[in-house]
């Protein structure tokens, strides 16, 4: 619906421009579409005013010429066709008996209508080019209808032409258009559609309101113009050779033609040579022309300038050779000697153009090469030759087998080498199927290097060696040896470990009857501890010839006051014999002192604990602890010694209640410590 308000609106503004300026050429600013609908409707209204002017001249005047004064061409067109339009139609017989006034321009007027005084309408319309006339004879008195009941007046219902036949209204439409299906109206025919048009090869049909024209589609070209019947006639032509606009160069020379002109060539080609547009010469193939140059059985050559003919020769076909006269083919014998096509040993068959080959076994015939070709059974045959490996030989194959294995009595199949009998290890050999495994004794190990040699294992040297021996290792093939420091030690029974001499014990020492032997790691030390005045030896050490402590308790005279309120109870000697210790993770405990409290202790008792003498680089510590109700003073090696080292700490117990000191207890403790660290 959009669509055709637009063509509606296309139209009405073609039928503007007619109106107002009675041209159809003025430029368009729409769509292509929008152009064509509007050109048509233009040039319709057009013509309708065109159609009324010329009757507008008629009537002024009975005669069909035009003032010189007023008129444009126009007008004497336009009158013209009305006069004779009327002429036409006043006649009674035959209106277009007369060719030579009734023939106008084509597509100048489409069609006119006018109406005589004597009330007889007359029709004018041009088709295709000719004037088509249609008269209307004035009505006999049969056909006279009542003009009361003339349902035609005033064109009745019909959008164009009425006819009443008594019984009923007809509608039709003028020659362009075409009945639409209400029967009434008229719609305009689109002659370029319909094929219904006339025109000619080279024009393309522009379909108008009624009718339709034809318009060139090329120009004319140059020295032509075109008519308004769309025919190229010629102009005065202009000679470009003499006036001197031409544009040829030096080496050619100017003819003029019809409305141009042609540049040829000064030089001259010579027989057997075209010039081309430049001048140069151009050898002609003469072969290639129309007509037959040479004879038949006879193949034309083109040479430079002329041409030759060579008689033809049969060309023989794939195992055909001509023959010595060289007028037919042959059939050639592939397998005369000493030719061997299908190869050495293979029977050759011959056959008409052709040949077969007979192959031996192991070989087939192909096709394409015509030999005879080697048979890949390995391939062809692949995994069902041999167990192992296949190679292909010429008309046979081989089987092999992998490493560690043997073919077998069948050519075929493979069985395993026992590897171990030729004694590849350099200890112990097991053999596996397809290999061998060679294993190593204890204390050895199987080289990375070729996987049969037997290297000895340097237990030493290992990451964990360290912690084989308890002091050094010695290594073995095959094993090793642990050993201990040269005096005071022996190896443990478990081989690795060391253990110290107690020499006091074994009775090796060389101490005196006056002096103790006190054991240390690794050696041995004669120590006489002798009570100190006023104090007596312990009755549980009295008896006791060989022991690690010594305990002496107070003991005064009664006269002897000061000794009396001396406030140390007992001193004690000790022994302790440590390694040296080179790593230190956590304090080492190495003396518990169990505190004894006196016959009439003070209720409430406090015990301290102190190292007074003796501590080196504050290497020893003391702490107290309760365990099982009982205090306890635990001396501890807070710091490494590297020995040998011998140290006497002097440790305190003392009492206190009430805050003064009751009494104490002093140990003196004797550290050894041994230059090795186990």
């Amino acid at each position: 619906a959009r669509a055709d308000l637009s063509m509606e609106a296309c139209c009405a503004d073609g039928h503007r421009v007619a109106t107002q300026h009675r041209d159809c050429s003025l430029p368009y600013a729409s769509s292509m579409e929008c152009r064509m609908v509007q050109e048509q409707c233009c040039h319709s209204q057009l013509e309708e005013l065109h159609c009324a002017t010329g009757i507008n001249l008629a009537n002024e005047q009975d005669s069909c010429a035009v003032s010189a004064a007023n008129a444009s061409l126009e007008a004497v067109f336009v009158k013209g066709l009305t006069v004779c339009c009327l002429e036409a139609t006043l006649r009674a017989t035959d209106p277009c008996s007369d060719k030579g006034f009734l023939t106008s321009p084509p597509g100048l007027v489409k069609r006119a209508r006018w109406r005589a005084g004597s009330g007889h309408p007359g029709l004018c319309l041009a088709h295709g080019g000719d004037l088509v006339f249609a008269s209307l004879k004035a009505p006999t008195e049969e056909e006279q209808e009542d003009p009361y009941n003339d349902r035609c007046r005033g064109g009745g219902p019909c959008k164009q032409q009425c006819r009443d036949t008594g019984e009923e209204v007809v509608c039709s439409c003028f020659v362009g258009y075409q009945l639409l299906a209400d029967g009434v109206s008229c719609e305009d025919v689109n002659e370029c559609i319909t094929r219904t048009h006339s025109c000619r090869l080279g024009e393309s049909c522009i379909n108008t309101v009624g009718s339709f024209r034809c318009q060139r589609d090329s120009s004319c070209g140059t020295g032509y113009e075109l008519t308004e019947d769309n025919d190229c006639k010629d102009v005065p032509d202009i000679d470009e050779c003499e006036s001197g606009i031409h544009n040829c160069l030096p080496d050619f020379i100017c003819q003029n033609t019809l409305g141009s002109f042609r540049c040829r060539p000064k030089l001259q080609c010579k027989s057997g040579f075209i010039q081309d547009a430049l001048g140069s010469c151009i050898d002609i193939n003469e072969c290639l022309s129309i007509s037959p140059t040479c004879p038949v059985g006879h193949t034309c050559i083109n040479t430079e300038g002329s041409y030759t003919c060579q008689k033809n020769v049969p060309n023989c076909g794939r195992g055909y050779h001509l023959n010595e006269e060289g007028t037919r083919c042959q059939d050639v014998d592939e397998c005369a000697p000493p030719s061997e096509p299908c190869g050495p040993g293979h029977l050759c068959v011959n056959s008409p153009g052709s040949f077969r080959c007979e192959c031996k076994a192991g070989f087939y015939f192909d096709g394409i090469s015509r030999t005879c070709v080697d048979i890949n059974e390995c391939r062809r045959y692949s995994g069902r030759l041999c167990s192992h490996k296949c190679e292909n030989t010429l008309g046979s194959f081989h089987c092999s087998c992998s490493a560690g294995f043997r073919l077998a009595p069948d050519g075929r199949s493979c069985e395993d080498v026992n590897e171990c009998t030729s004694s590849p290890c350099s200890q112990e050999c097991a053999n596996v199927y397809g290999s061998f495994q060679c294993y190593c004794r204890r204390g050895f190990q199987l080289s990375d290097v070729d996987g049969v040699t037997c290297e000895d294992i340097d237990e030493c040297a290992l990451p964990t060696g360290g912690h084989i021996c308890s002091y050094r290792c010695i290594n073995f093939p095959g094993s090793f040896q642990c050993s201990c420091p040269p005096t005071g030690y022996r190896l443990a029974p478990n081989g690795r470990n060391c253990q110290d001499i107690d020499e006091c014990v074994t009775g090796i020492h060389n101490c005196s009857i006056n002096e103790t032997c006190f054991n240390i790691q690794g050696s041995f030390r004669c120590l006489a501890f002798e009570c100190p005045e006023n104090y007596r030896r312990s009755a549980d050490t009295l008896h006791q010839e060989k022991t690690d402590t010594v305990r002496c308790i107070k003991s005064c005279r009664p006269s002897d006051i000061s000794c009396m309120r001396d406030l140390v109870h007992t001193v004690s000697h000790t022994v302790v014999s440590l390694p040296t210790f080179r790593e230190f993770a956590h304090p080492e405990e190495i003396i518990f002192l169990r505190a004894v409290m006196p016959a009439h202790p003070a209720n409430h008792a406090d015990i301290i604990f102190d190292i007074t003498e003796g501590n080196l680089r504050d290497s020893f510590d003391i702490v107290k602890r309760y365990v099982d109700g009982m205090t306890v003073g635990v001396v501890r090696q807070v710091r490494p010694i590297v020995g040998p080292f011998h140290a006497v700490l002097k440790l305190e117990m003392n009492y206190v209640v009430g805050g003064v000191v009751n009494h104490r207890n002093i140990v003196n403790v004797h550290i050894f410590v041994s230059e090795y660290w186990f």
